[in-house]
């Protein structure tokens, strides 16, 4: 059957399609060589991995002097990636988890995708720290064990929580994203005609026979994690805003930090979920599993996580004026109407207005429309990360120490070079697994649960 006959008899997800004609859409793209459109996105998206290459290899060579940090700005792109990627990670676990506990079946087409990105999105961003420090190879001496030079970290610095906060939070996304996959990787093995393709199914689907038992546990296992990894989604921001409101630079200590860094992280991260699945949904066919209403719940929370950001930029400046210091108020004066007002007005453009038009239903489920608007969520939400990082430590206490940040080509080589890093495992990860849950899909589907009260 052809993969236009597939579209025809599954035109929605609620039609009661044959499950084995499920399987069989969603293993599609496993099952068939990669074709010219995938080896040009590849091709693009390596050689921006290239650009990655190689502003790396000319920061190790010569030193972070290659980038265009200075004094006062000692952070500026490095830092600024970090935060952007990890709040990219966390619309994975919100979706999979989060939905999971509050049993939402629209999460169901988009959870698999959105795990993958998440660890894909964390990978990213653990780049940054590491090349950051300016000697990567001395990173072992962040894990706190004993050793005869009597080295200890600081366990008061905020930065060494990151390290705990994102490998936990790396750790248990992959275990879950890992468990959710057993179930398909075993009828993955049953498909398979290939021997290598068998042997690796066969060794990390755990030796799964879809029996009652391992259903069992498999479900308490998947209700444990997701728990687990609920409260981890609210605790990595958090710790990662505490980088910057447990200091005394201007702009940065506030309280406001903490809900307004996760609100931001989600809003960034469902946006990115959201760019890449529409093109996912088009280029597999996969219309009826990732729906026009799914694709709308998740602009209905963007759509409220934007607003809840516009109400933190909004408390900022509020709180900023009700202080009384006078340091406090020079700095959001400075970035409205400073030498970075272009990025604070696309920061407020991008990331408060655009998202109001998700108030439209029409807008809402326009997939070009809201493919655009999410494009420039995840624009604005750079922004706010270079607004908050770089004008507060461009312009501090002392005007005698100001000085402007210019990123140089290294830096903007490096921030391309991350995009083509990320996308490239995305790649990779359609033509390797299942980017659908295959399990979870098909128990949704309408007439695939008991509705006898006796069941």
């Amino acid at each position: 059957m052809s993969t236009g006959d597939y579209t025809k008899e599954l035109s929605v997800i609620e039609g009661k399609p044959l499950l084995r004609d499920l399987d069989e859409l969603i293993s599609k793209p496993l099952e068939t060589k990669p074709d010219k459109k995938f080896y040009i996105a590849l091709s693009i998206t390596l050689s921006m991995l290239g650009m990655l290459v190689i502003g790396l290899g000319l920061t190790f060579y010569y030193g972070i002097g290659m980038w265009g940090n200075n004094n006062p700005v000692g952070w500026a792109f490095g830092i600024v990636n970090f935060v952007f990627w990890v709040g990219i990670g966390h619309a994975g676990t919100l979706i999979s988890a989060i939905l999971f506990l509050f049993r939402q079946k629209w999460r169901t087409g988009i959870a698999r995708f959105a795990e993958g990105m998440t660890i894909f999105a964390v990978f990213t961003a653990g780049l940054f720290p590491l090349i950051h420090v300016g000697r990567p190879w001395l990173g072992g001496y962040l894990f706190p064990y004993p050793n005869q030079h009597s080295l200890w970290v600081n366990f008061t610095s905020p930065l060494l929580w990151d390290v705990f906060a994102v490998s936990t939070y790396l750790t248990v996304s992959l275990i879950f994203w890992y468990v959710g996959l057993i179930p398909d990787l075993a009828i993955l093995r049953e498909k398979a005609t290939s021997k290598i393709k068998k042997v690796i199914y066969s060794t990390f689907s755990l030796g799964w026979r879809f029996s009652n038992r391992h259903w069992q546990n498999y479900e308490m296992v998947y209700l444990i994690l997701a728990g687990f990894a609920t409260p981890l989604v609210l605790s990595v921001h958090t710790i990662v805003s505490f980088d910057f409101a447990v200091s005394i630079i201007p702009g940065w200590h506030t309280t406001i930090f903490p809900p307004y860094f996760v609100a931001g992280a989600v809003f960034s991260g469902f946006a990115m979920v959201q760019n890449v699945l529409i093109i996912v949904r088009k280029i597999f066919n996969y219309e009826h599993i990732i729906t026009i209403d799914t694709l709308e719940k998740m602009n209905k929370i963007m759509l409220l996580t934007g607003s809840m950001v516009g109400y933190g930029y909004a408390m900022e400046l509020f709180i900023s004026w009700y202080s009384g210091v006078e340091a406090e108020q020079f700095t959001f004066l400075n970035r409205a109407l400073g030498p970075y007002a272009w990025a604070y007005w696309t920061m407020i453009t991008c990331n408060v207005i655009s998202p109001q038009l998700f108030w439209f239903k029409k807008i809402r489920r326009a997939v070009p429309v809201m493919f655009v608007i999410a494009i420039f969520v995840n624009i604005g939400m750079w922004f706010e990360r270079f607004v908050i990082i770089v004008t507060s430590l461009s312009r501090d206490f002392l005007p005698s120490s100001w000085a402007h940040f210019t990123p140089t080509y290294v830096d903007v080589m490096i921030l391309i070079g991350s995009f083509g890093f990320f996308f490239t495992w995305i790649l990779l990860f359609t033509k390797a697994l299942p980017v659908v849950s295959m399990v979870e899909v098909k128990a949704v589907v309408d007439g695939a649960q008991p509705t006898h009260k006796e069941h």
